[in-house]
């Protein structure tokens, strides 16, 4: 028989091509430049507004879960994770993360198109 190894799983970007911020950029205008983390969208440092800066920390932060996740993940598959219960509680912090970000979102539109109806 041939020599035989366990090769590590690669992790799984569930959230690979989620534009964070797809459309928020027409109604809210620019919230500066985009760099990628893990099929995220992380936001740069400097926000133009309190309103932008709200949704940059909560994009931010759901990117950072994702990383951690995946880390525990990553971590969980190789066997180098000295609590498995980690990785359920990574994937609980990250979806409420990211439900939160999507709650939030779909409520300032719901502001922006009410704002929008009002009649001047």
């Amino acid at each position: 028989m041939s020599d035989m190894f366990i090769t590590p799983m690669t992790p799984v970007n569930f959230m690979q091509g989620v534009n964070g911020t797809a459309g928020v950029s027409d109604v809210l205008g620019t919230f500066g430049t985009f760099g990628t983390l893990g099929g995220v969208e992380k936001l740069d440092e400097e926000e133009t507004s309190l309103f932008g800066s709200i949704f940059g920390d909560m994009i931010n932060s759901v990117a950072e879960l994702e990383d951690n996740y995946m880390k525990q993940q990553y971590l969980l598959s190789t066997g180098q994770l000295d609590d498995p219960h980690s990785v359920p509680i990574a994937g609980s912090e990250l979806q409420l993360a990211t439900d939160l970000l999507v709650q939030m979102r779909n409520k300032a539109l719901e502001a922006y198109n009410s704002l929008i109806t009002i009649s001047m």
